[in-house]
């Protein structure tokens, strides 16, 4: 199933890119396994999937030394602050940061692990109280901000857009951030890149292609619906 999912997941990628003239190569699907066993992450990853994203710091400290080296592991879910030393020395990117004093952690503790950490600044487009994420008003000083900070990156921006029966209605959202990410670029800040674009989730990342993003965080549409059955019980 999971081998039919992601044949599936690729040919859309395919299909958004046609219609937006854009290379299928610039957008990084990352499957998300959050609350899934390690057999699941072993047959997508038979499947070619080398990109895992994960909510939870204690699933990829699980996660981590079960499966093959060569797995990119990304930290997309809120991360705490006390948890940031469980993985800064095993993800690739973390793509929720949303406050300096994360980032000033992040920092210190890949100063201590002796690592450079990329990351992506997670922007609240929606301003949903529900929901994590600098708002877009408050995203240009507080990528300054993280900007100063030794042995951290940043990359890009994030959002988690609404949950919508119909994609459409979050193609603003997803050019909002499109075109904050260009706002920010312009400015010629050091230690600042804009190359990421971390948007769009199994209902609506054909849209969020459309409109620019460079990756993609799918997890249903790879791993179907989440059971009792699941890693976390029903988290």
């Amino acid at each position: 199933m999971i081998k039919e999912n992601l044949a599936k997941v690729h040919e859309n990628i395919r299909k958004a890119c046609e219609k937006a003239g854009r290379n299928p190569k610039e957008v990084t699907l990352i499957a998300v396994s959050k609350t899934k066993p390690v057999p699941m992450l072993e047959e997508a990853y038979q499947a070619g999937s080398r990109e895992f994203g994960e909510n939870k710091a204690q699933e990829i400290m699980d996660k981590y030394p079960a499966l093959p080296a060569d797995i990119h592991w990304h930290m997309i879910g809120h991360l705490q602050r006390n948890k940031v030393k469980y993985v800064i020395d095993k993800v690739c990117l973390i793509h929720s940061v949303d406050s300096l004093r994360l980032a000033e952690e992040i920092s210190s503790q890949a100063e201590k692990k002796q690592v450079e950490m990329d990351i992506l600044v997670e922007v609240n487009i929606a301003e949903e109280e529900s929901k994590f994420g600098t708002s877009r008003e408050e995203a240009v000083r507080l990528v300054e901000e993280i900007a100063r900070l030794p042995h951290i990156h940043i990359q890009g921006l994030m959002t988690i857009a609404p949950f919508v029966e119909n994609p459409e209605d979050n193609r603003e959202y997803f050019r909002q951030i499109r075109e904050l990410s260009v706002d920010i670029m312009q400015k010629n800040i050091d230690n600042v890149n804009m190359s990421v674009l971390s948007m769009g989730m199994t209902g609506d990342y054909m849209v969020a292609i459309e409109e620019g993003a460079t990756m993609v965080r799918v997890g249903t549409g790879i791993f179907g619906e989440r059971n009792k059955g699941d890693y976390y019980g029903n988290a």
